[in-house]
């Protein structure tokens, strides 16, 4: 293991972090809070500590082997999780550090749960640091999601590795001009997103940090009301659309742009399908039981069910009140999770697809046993070691999620907080079920200790669980 290739990258992302501080630092000079020298002094001290660490290193060969990006993506999160809770801790807000990890963490891995209260009345540095932690989570879960998971063979992500021999999975020959191609279509989505929030009737500002929350599916906003601070059919059309593309591959766009043979149709078509059956199920459900006419409760329906399968959090009212149905599918719906490749989280889309195939394979089986039928994804056959891995990972994502529930049903939670906060974490959702973490609530409530393992399961669901994992097995630090 070369510690030195670990920490040059941890050392340049200081500088990185430190850099994108001074934006909040500027939105609250601007509007006289003093909050702003919380941000510039931190962003100083990171960015020197960053420098000195590039400095030490700099010009030194190292080996970036699988072992050492395993390291480095846990550190990462883990870095950028406690350099961003600073501010969170030394500014007005009366966060305690458990607290401002979580916020960190919520907001970096695109989850949205808040501790915060009355955000309508903090500063805009706060406000848009936020915000600025969702954007930036975004665009590195798309990059890990497409670049390395793939590489690393977790969870049956192998299947989209574009390092692939088929043509069809290989878009680009060098990293680079494709790392830069997503960041242009990232940013592309945002402008496109924020303009059309502000052309609808938000301000500048909202627009923005709305904007960076939509497009990371992270779900901070600006408003303890969320999108019901603008809760027109039209601003929450224009918030599902941008919603579902974000909760969409990336290649799939990249590859429709250059009229490319495109193997995310299939997902991105089940995705869509599902997502609009859940949500004309709960309109159904809700039609002439909630106040409002047919067209407005179906935009708040499918709203809502959006923002949750595509792991955004945004919420239009409270929609626990729609019903025990409702509740149920809500539920159900977080466990989903969006596609692959994208800023969404969850469980993804595509291990349904493989899951169901092989559930549809083992029933045939059961019937025809000398025929022979194996898993198709995308017209194709499923690799063994993708369907290994996808099925480990079901169990290994069940598993994880009632472990944490009962470690927090043991530190105080009752049982629908505690089976609603674990799955929200660790598929990166945001709003919980019941009174105290649902859409109207929010886990400040929780002790400190809750807290900290909420920070560490959000992490931990965004690396796709065994990619968190693993640094904690034996078999890692092995020298064999």
């Amino acid at each position: 293991m070369d510690f030195r290739a670990v920490i040059l990258p941890i050392g340049r992302l200081l500088i990185i972090i430190a850099l994108f501080m001074l934006l909040p630092a500027g939105a609250d000079l601007i509007a006289g809070d003093g909050d702003w020298t919380v941000f510039a002094t931190t962003a100083l001290l990171l960015g020197v500590a960053g420098a000195l660490i590039s400095t030490a290193l700099e010009g030194h060969q190292f080996q970036f082997r699988p072992r050492e990006t395993f390291l480095f993506v846990n550190a990462a999160w883990l870095v950028f999780s406690f350099a961003g809770a600073i501010p969170f801790y030394l500014s007005d807000v009366g966060l305690t550090f458990a607290e401002s990890f979580f916020e960190t963490a919520s907001g970096l891995t695109t989850t949205g749960s808040t501790v915060i209260t009355g955000l309508d009345s903090q500063p805009p540095g706060i406000l848009l640091w936020r915000s600025l932690l969702n954007w930036i989570g975004g665009i590195g879960i798309v990059v890990i999601g497409i670049l390395l998971l793939p590489s690393l063979r977790i969870g049956g992500s192998q299947l989209f590795a574009i390092e692939s021999s088929e043509k069809v999975n290989k878009p680009y020959g060098r990293v680079e001009p494709f790392v830069a191609r997503l960041l242009m279509l990232y940013l592309t989505l945002s402008i496109a997103c924020a303009l059309a929030y502000y052309v609808a009737g938000m301000s500048a500002f909202d627009a923005v940090n709305f904007m960076m929350g939509t497009v990371a599916t992270g779900g901070f906003a600006t408003s303890d009301s969320s999108m019901a601070k603008y809760g027109t059919n039209t601003m929450l059309w224009i918030s599902i659309v941008f919603m579902m593309m974000s909760a969409m591959p990336f290649l799939f766009f990249l590859y429709l742009a250059e009229g490319r043979p495109n193997p995310h149709k299939g997902q991105v078509f089940f995705f869509i399908c599902l997502t609009a059956l859940i949500s004309f199920c709960v309109f159904l459900s809700i039609n002439g039981r909630v106040e409002g006419d047919p067209f407005t409760l179906l935009t708040r329906a499918t709203f809502n069910i959006v923002s949750v399968i595509t792991t955004t959090g945004f919420a239009a009212g409270d929609y626990l009140l729609w019903g025990n149905f409702a509740i149920a599918m809500f539920f159900f719906t977080t466990f989903i999770g969006g596609c692959s490749g994208s800023t969404a989280g969850g469980f993804k889309i595509f291990r349904i697809q493989i899951v169901l195939s092989a559930v549809r394979v083992m029933l045939k089986r059961a019937s025809h046993p000398h025929r022979v039928i194996e898993p198709r994804y995308a017209g194709r056959p499923v690799p063994p070691a993708v369907l290994e891995g996808v099925l480990v990972f079901s169990v290994l994502y069940t598993a994880t999620f009632a472990v944490f529930a009962m470690i927090y049903m043991l530190l105080g939670l009752d049982l629908e907080t505690a089976l609603s906060a674990s799955i929200t974490a660790q598929a990166n959702v945001g709003p919980g079920i019941g009174p105290i973490i649902g859409p109207a609530g929010t886990f400040a409530s929780l002790p400190d200790s809750v807290t900290w393992l909420l920070g560490f399961q959000m992490i931990l669901g965004r690396l796709e669980l065994m990619g968190g994992l693993l640094v904690f097995t034996p078999y890692f630090w092995s020298q064999r």
